[in-house]
C-alpha cells in the first residue's frame, strides 16, 4: 500500500498462541480507510482469533496492532476506536430497540438530546424506525441483525468488526442482509472488517479478502484477483471449483507479452498455458482450470488451445445451469458447467462422446507445493 495516510488498520507480525498451537502465525496486514475487508477461510483458520486481536478481546503473543496511526496492541476493547457485531448479536431481551440502541451512548453520558438524535440516525440506517419500541423476542432475525449493526454504528467507530453476524440466518435472507450490509458500509463510510468462512459472501461483497490457513494468509487480493489469480492449489481449490492437473513443464515460448507453456500430463497429453512468468522445463506444476472455461463441443472450436476427447458421464440439472461430468482418456474425470439458455436438461443421462476444450489462456498454472 503506497499512501500509509490511507491504513486504517494495520498487523505487524501477529502471533497468538494457545499454549503450544499457534492460531495465527506472522500475520501482516495493511486495511485502508472506508474498505470492505474481509477475512476468510475455513474453520480453525485463525480468522476470528485475527478480528479478536483487532477488537482487543485477545491480545497477541507477539507483534504489534495499528488502529487510524496509534499503537494499540494492549489497548483492552472499550478504549479502542472499534465496536463489534457478534454472530449472537448479543442484544438485551428486557431492553426495547431503542434502548438496545442507545446504551453505549448512555454508557458514556453522551447528552440525552444528542443520544436521541443520533439513536434516531442510526435507527434510519437500518430502517428499524416503525420496530422502536419492539423487543428484540418481537424480531425476525433480521431485524435483530440490524438493531446489533444500529447499535455498532451509533457510536460512529472508526472500525466496525463482524464476526459471522449472518451465519444463523436461513440462505434467502441471508443473501438479502448480504446487499443491505454492503450498501450500508459504502453509505456510511466506515472501515468494515468481516469473517466469514463463505466463499460466496466474501465474494459478493468486499473490496478485498485475506484468505488464511493454519494460522497464516495465503493470499491477500480483490475478488476478482482471487478467483482469476490464485497463487497456490488451496485458493484455486477453495475459491470457486477448479479442475486440477499434475504435470511437468516440458516447453516455455515467449508469447506476446507472456510465455506460453506446455505442460505433460501423464496418460493425457500436454496442456498449454498463457503465464506472466517463465517455468523452468522440467518442473512439477499444478495447472488448474475453472469449470465455466470449458467448451464441450463435438468438432474443436477455434483457438481452443487444449482439445481432449472425452465421455459425458453425467449431468446435473440446477436450473440456471447444468454441470457436466466428463470422463478423459486416462480416466479422470472434469466438471464443466454450462448455462442453460434452453430452459430444460442439455443432455441425456447416456455417456455421450464430447470433446472437452479450453484456451490456453484460461490454464492456471500453480507452482507445486
Amino acid at each position: 500500500m503506497s499512501d500509509t495516510l490511507d491504513v486504517c488498520v494495520e498487523l505487524r507480525g501477529i502471533t497468538h498462541r494457545y499454549g503450544r498451537t499457534a492460531a495465527v502465525r506472522s500475520v501482516s496486514l495493511q486495511i485502508r480507510k472506508g474498505e470492505f475487508f474481509s477475512l476468510l477461510g475455513p474453520s480453525g483458520c485463525g480468522k476470528t482469533t485475527t478480528l479478536r486481536i483487532i477488537g482487543g478481546f485477545v491480545e497477541p503473543t507477539e507483534g504489534e496492532v495499528f488502529i487510524g496511526g496509534r499503537r494499540e496492541t494492549h489497548l483492552p476493547p472499550y478504549k479502542r476506536d472499534v465496536n463489534t457485531v457478534f454472530q449472537n448479536y448479543a442484544l438485551f431481551p428486557h431492553m426495547s430497540v431503542v434502548q438496545n440502541v442507545a446504551f453505549g451512548l448512555r454508557m458514556k453520558r453522551i447528552p440525552a438530546r444528542e443520544t436521541a438524535e443520533r439513536v434516531d440516525q442510526a435507527l434510519q440506517l437500518v430502517s428499524l424506525q416503525d420496530f422502536r419500541e419492539r423487543r428484540p423476542g418481537q424480531l425476525s432475525g433480521g431485524q435483530q441483525q440490524r438493531v446489533a449493526l444500529a447499535r455498532a454504528l451509533v457510536n460512529e467507530p472508526l472500525v466496525l468488526l463482524l464476526d459471522e453476524p449472518l451465519g444463523s440466518l436461513d440462505l434467502k435472507l441471508r443473501k438479502q442482509m448480504q446487499l443491505e450490509l454492503s450498501r450500508l458500509q459504502r453509505r456510511v463510510g466506515i472501515t468494515f472488517i468481516y469473517v466469514t468462512h463463505d466463499q460466496e459472501e466474501a465474494l459478493s461483497m468486499s473490496d478485498r479478502i485475506a484468505l488464511m490457513r493454519d494460522g497464516v494468509i495465503e493470499q491477500v487480493d480483490t475478488p476478482q484477483g482471487l478467483y482469476e489469480g490464485p497463487t497456490s492449489r488451496f485458493v484455486a481449490d477453495f475459491i470457486g471449483t477448479s479442475n486440477f492437473f499434475e504435470g511437468t513443464v516440458e516447453k516455455s515460448l515467449p508469447h506476446a507479452d507472456a510465455h506460453l507453456v506446455g505442460v505433460s500430463i501423464d496418460g493425457l497429453g500436454t496442456v498449454w498455458s498463457v503465464s506472466q512468468q517463465p517455468h523452468r522445463e522440467g518442473s512439477r506444476v499444478t495447472v488448474a482450470l475453472r469449470p465455466e472455461r470449458i467448451v464441450l463441443a463435438e468438432l474443436p472450436p477455434e483457438e481452443s488451445g487444449n482439445c481432449f476427447a472425452g465421455k459425458l458421464q453425467k449431468v446435473a440439472y440446477l436450473g440456471s445451469v447444468a454441470h457436466c461430468y466428463v470422463e478423459l482418456p486416462d480416466g479422470r474425470q472434469v466438471v464443466a458447467y454450462r448455462q442453460n439458455a434452453s430452459g430444460g436438461p442439455p443432455q441425456s443421462d447416456r455417456p455421450d462422446e464430447t470433446l472437452v476444450c479450453w484456451r490456453a489462456e484460461s490454464s492456471i498454472i500453480l507452482e507445486r507445493e
